[in-house]
């Protein structure tokens, strides 16, 4: 397997990063910058993923200071760039098929929170902006501050959202209320998040590590086979039909009953 990312390689992506037995926690740790991303970033969560250890059930992905992430680093379009960062101008002038595979190797940062071998949850407090707000989506399940608030921008920027928010978006609130949001990139506050199902949970904000830390237990507190491989028919069961999703469950049940003759 892969190694993590050693600290100094976290810290120059933004991030820090621990593990303390199931539960792998990720921290966006540039307050001074609204934890604003860079491609080092994304490369770097990618590098988190590829590297966990099979025994990691849950994932948390936060962020320090005042909000969970203010989204695609501005500094990237500028004509100076950030030092040691890939030109976002650079490569808008790149061939079409660098572009996309460019693009391609930074969704990887976020489609890993999918793995159904962890849950993943966000835990959001003051605004996630476009990049922040996809990162969000990327997770399984948002916990959310009462003053958190979430907007896709880069229509607003003359771009699309690329970090692979859209699919979760429309699987949440449906294509049009999904569509209002990104179109007219608008800010949706966390009671609104809640009501539209894209806020697992919304609580007072000086209660939101500790609401976290519960549903991380919560998550934990069942075989960690069963939510297991429950995660992964839930995943097949977005795209399956009745009948092939029929024989996944029961061959996932196969599984489960040989596992539990052993003992797991």
């Amino acid at each position: 397997m892969a190694s993590l990312p050693d600290d100094a390689t976290l810290a120059a992506a933004r991030l820090a990063l621990s593990i303390d037995g199931p539960v792998a926690t990720i921290t966006l740790s540039a307050p001074d910058r609204r934890n604003a991303q860079v491609p080092s970033m994304w490369h770097t969560l990618t590098a988190i993923g590829e590297a966990l250890p099979d025994d990691v059930r849950v994932v948390v992905v936060r962020g320090s200071g005042p909000c969970f992430s203010a989204g695609l680093d501005l500094g990237l379009l500028s004509p100076d760039g950030i030092e040691g960062e890939e030109s976002t101008l650079e490569l808008m002038n790149a061939s079409d098929e660098e572009i996309i595979d460019t693009i391609d190797g930074y969704q990887r940062g976020f489609t890993w929170l999918t793995d159904p071998r962890f849950i993943s949850i966000a835990s959001v407090h003051g605004f996630a902006i476009g990049a922040g707000f996809q990162l969000a989506l990327a997770c399984d399940l948002r916990v959310v501050a009462d003053d958190a608030w979430f907007c896709m921008k880069e229509p607003a920027l003359g771009l699309v959202p690329d970090l692979t928010g859209t699919k979760p978006l429309v699987d949440l609130v449906g294509y049009s209320r999904a569509l209002e949001i990104c179109a007219t990139a608008r800010q949706v506050t966390a009671s609104e998040a809640a009501d539209l199902g894209l806020a697992t949970a919304v609580v007072p904000a000086d209660q939101l590590a500790d609401a976290t830390d519960d549903l991380v237990q919560a998550l934990l507190a069942n075989n960690a086979g069963a939510v297991r491989e429950t995660t992964a028919l839930l995943v097949s069961a977005q795209v399956e039909d009745l009948e092939s999703q029929r024989l996944l469950e029961r061959t996932a049940q196969v599984r489960r009953f040989r596992a539990l003759a052993r003992g797991e």
